[in-house]
């Protein structure tokens, strides 16, 4: 691991481990030590032809921790919330995170309420054994003016009260345009964080798609204390196209 990396990994260890609700998978971990899980959008094909064989090459790998990007219907790959935790075990795994976006559909502004459809999201988060339910996106019609987010950040905060009764966490995963869209004075990610409570909504900083635009990581992370208990560390490399970066194998491009 090159030091610049390796330095960054033990910089921003403590500001995971600060955090007062932190889950038990990192409460339990000694200092600077992070716990390391693969996301299964990078296998996403392998998960979608053949998840049991799959997981098992996982797991063989020495993989212990998977997250989860795939949850339709009430299925995580196909599988109901309490076969795919049994399916998980089988092979030595456990699923402490899953993305799963919450947009405007999960929000009944007339009952004030969230969606059945939310409200089983969350209920099958907890049944699977996460502790972090995860939005990875935020749709444009939430974000075109600094109002409209505002107002849905209010929605953010209450989510997090809903995961909170059942034991886990609601947090926030970034891309690249929080970064380099602004609305106002701030930037899309700044009124992320200034109008979420940090007891009910953290934020899993993705480092990858963070490369490019100009934000500063490590910066983000040394001026917002105990907001991030999870990362997204991976290799970034320039698309065909030559506008941007996108993911890679790891060694293979620009270590984020």
């Amino acid at each position: 691991m090159p030091s610049s990396r390796r330095k960054f990994i033990q910089q921003t260890a403590f500001a995971a481990l600060a955090t007062a609700s932190i889950p038990t998978w990192l409460k339990a971990a000694p200092k600077k030590k992070m716990i390391t899980g693969i996301q299964l959008y990078s296998v996403r094909d392998e998960m979608k032809a053949n998840p049991v064989d799959t997981l098992k090459a996982i797991a063989n790998m020495g993989y212990q921790y998977v997250e989860h990007a795939n949850y339709i219907n009430r299925k995580f790959y196909g599988y109901s919330a309490a076969d795919f935790k049994k399916l998980l075990a089988d092979h030595g795994l456990t699923m402490l995170s899953g993305h799963t976006v919450m947009g405007p559909s999960h929000w009944d502004a007339n009952k004030k309420d969230f969606s059945d459809s939310w409200k089983y999201t969350v209920e099958d988060a907890a049944i699977v054994g996460q502790e972090l339910v995860i939005s990875p996106w935020l749709d444009d019609s939430l974000r075109k003016t600094a109002d409209d987010l505002k107002r849905y950040m209010e929605i953010f905060n209450l989510s997090g009260k809903l995961c909170n009764k059942w034991g886990m966490r609601f947090g926030y995963h970034n891309h690249n345009f929080e970064f380099t869209q602004k609305l106002g004075n701030e930037t899309v990610y700044e009124i992320i964080l200034n109008n979420t409570d940090p007891t009910l909504v953290t934020q899993q900083l993705d480092f990858g798609n963070l490369y490019g635009t100009g934000a500063d990581a490590l910066a983000i992370v040394k001026n917002n204390p105990g907001r991030f208990v999870s990362m997204h560390v991976k290799d970034e490399i320039m698309n065909a196209k030559g506008t941007g970066y996108e993911s890679t194998v790891l060694g293979k491009g620009v270590q984020v």
